[in-house]
């Protein structure tokens, strides 16, 4: 527990939680305008991109999975395994080939769903079943 003693502990802890909370904010309206676009183009109501557990329920089921498998992401290590299987799969729905999906749907995520959702990416979902 951190004990904020003096005065200026106290502002300097509740400056640094502001700038961190709007830039938080920022990147969280980022992702829900790009994860709209994405479900959009995949048959999806775009509005469900601005719930944050649905969201990832949607892009499990964007990948050809059932939403059951969402729960998934609840088992650490599994997790991050099923996070790189899903985004190859959703990168395949749109495409894209599996450097794409590494790099830019999961490790640098909102880049790669701004570039799927305002490129010129279709989705089709019978590439993922071949």
């Amino acid at each position: 527990m951190i004990t904020l003693s003096r005065i200026t502990d106290q502002a300097e802890f509740t400056a640094l939680n502001g700038v961190s909370g709007v830039i938080g904010l920022v990147v969280y309206v980022i992702v829900v305008i790009a994860l709209w676009r994405v479900f959009t183009k995949a048959g999806h109501a775009g509005w469900l991109a601005i719930i944050p557990i649905v969201n990832v329920f949607i892009l499990v089921k964007i990948a050809g999975f059932s939403m059951w498998f969402g729960l998934l992401y609840l088992i650490p290590i599994v997790n991050v395994i099923f996070h790189i299987i899903v985004s190859l799969r959703v990168g395949k729905a749109f495409g894209q080939g599996a450097l794409f999906s590494i790099l830019l749907l999961w490790l640098f995520s909102v880049i790669g769903f701004l570039i799927l959702g305002f490129g010129s990416a279709t989705y089709d979902k019978r590439r993922i079943d071949a």
